[in-house]
């Protein structure tokens, strides 16, 4: 996956939260994906990807 996916992908999913944020669970798991999908080619994971995806896991527990 070459890195401007990466970041197309990313910026899909925050659209998709500001649009529908009651989906943030869904963006949760597709950001997990990307991010495995990027492991496992051996690419780095951006620390700003990481940053993103503490935040939404953070948002998630306070929706529970």
């Amino acid at each position: 996956m070459a890195f401007e996916d990466l970041k197309a992908r990313v910026a899909l999913l925050f659209e998709q939260m500001v649009d529908e944020p009651e989906d943030s669970h869904e963006a949760l798991i597709k950001l997990r994906e990307t991010i495995a999908e990027l492991r496992a080619t051996g690419m780095p994971v951006p620390s700003d990807v990481l940053e993103i995806e503490q935040k939404l896991e953070a948002l998630e527990q306070k929706q529970r």
